[in-house]
């Protein structure tokens, strides 16, 4: 990102907001396609946004990787279970956002960043440093305070959390791009889905041509709603830091949160506000900790190209002598940079990213 203009990273920091502003006001969107129930609203927003990227791919000749990912099983496997797991995700968030329940959805992606970090510990065995650990701690007690509060688990909140960890984790080894993966998610999508819309539409229960033309217009507009903000958030990965997008990521759940209160007026009583408070709380040590391991990143690789730059000296003159010490140099040169590289990625996944810039949300 070094070599980037002002002008590029402020193009990369306007595309951030604009797409993390979109995901945190989709809430808005979903109630409109009311009398539609969730499944028919998440089986158009399948079809559709198969049908939107498809007319983008084409407009843009991409592709190759299509051709690469049929001769590659393995790859088509994981997709399939990307596929899976974001439909559920979907289907919940806006099950839960037309049921009155925008709360406690923007805090399924609040607590998105615990659960990715614990499914790093139990599955990919990672080790955390100490503030993490104890960042998760806190996150675990949130969950039991609010378990209280609500009178029953946040099973919604969990849902979401847990499908988008999951949904990340595949996608880390699938390593496709935003606008490609949604395409090959949609592909795998969008004959069930379309099945579903014709068998509701027999029974004579789809609302698509039953409610008007501006209805079925919504509807369509579901695809537009899923790929635009993934193209704003595309153009802002290659622009600005992955620390940087990591932090935009809280724009959309604390949007979705203000939405609650604000615009849908859902209640909040005193354990409820405890609840998020502890989670704010974990979020805030994770995110003191990946800006620690940035700068601590940085200062090491600062440090490798001074020693870098001094290998070739005199010994005796401060330089590095030639033979070993320039080995060494070099060696402290890649881990430098390998730390460099950890410590943003860190910051990134601190915020419910999964590290990688083809990956978004999945409001």
């Amino acid at each position: 990102m070094a070599g980037k203009s002002r002008g590029e990273q402020r193009i990369g920091l306007l595309n951030g907001f604009a797409a993390y502003g979109m995901w945190g006001l989709v809430p808005l969107f979903w109630p409109l396609l009311k009398p539609a129930g969730a499944i028919e609203i998440l089986a158009h927003r399948m079809v559709w946004s198969l049908a939107v990227v498809g007319v983008l791919l084409v407009v843009m000749r991409r592709w190759a990787w299509a051709g690469e990912l049929l001769r590659q099983p393995r790859k088509l496997g994981l997709i399939t279970i990307a596929a899976a797991v974001i439909t559920v995700n979907w289907g919940v968030y806006i099950w839960a956002v037309n049921s009155g329940h925008v709360v406690e959805a923007s805090l399924g992606y609040f607590i998105n960043p615990l659960v990715t970090i614990a499914m790093g510990v139990l599955l990919l065995k990672e080790r955390l440093r100490p503030v993490q650990w104890a960042a998760v701690g806190v996150g675990a007690a949130a969950v039991l305070v609010l378990t209280i509060g609500y009178g029953r688990p946040p099973w919604i909140s969990l849902c979401l959390a847990f499908s988008f960890a999951t949904y990340g984790l595949v996608k880390k080894k699938v390593n496709l791009g935003g606008l490609e993966s949604l395409a090959a998610e949609s592909t795998i999508q969008f004959l069930p889905a379309l099945a579903y819309l014709l068998w509701l539409g027999s029974r004579g229960d789809a609302t698509f041509t039953a409610q008007g033309p501006g209805h079925a217009a919504l509807l369509a507009a579901t695809g537009v709603v899923t790929a635009i903000p993934l193209i704003a958030f595309g153009a802002a990965a290659i622009r600005v830091p992955l620390s940087t997008l990591g932090l935009l990521q809280y724009m959309a759940p604390v949007f979705q949160f203000l939405l609650g209160i604000f615009y849908f007026h859902e209640a909040m009583p005193a354990e409820r506000w405890a609840g998020f408070a502890l989670v704010w709380l974990a979020l805030s040590l994770l995110t003191f900790d990946a800006l620690r391991a940035a700068r601590r990143g940085a200062r090491a690789l600062r440090a490798a190209a001074a020693a870098a730059a001094a290998a070739p000296g005199v010994p005796g003159s401060g330089a590095v002598s030639p033979g070993s010490t320039g080995a060494e140099a070099t060696g402290i040169a890649v881990v430098a940079a390998g730390t460099a590289t950890e410590a943003a990625g860190i910051a990134a996944d601190t915020v419910g990213s999964t590290g990688q810039a083809g990956t978004h949300p999945a409001t």
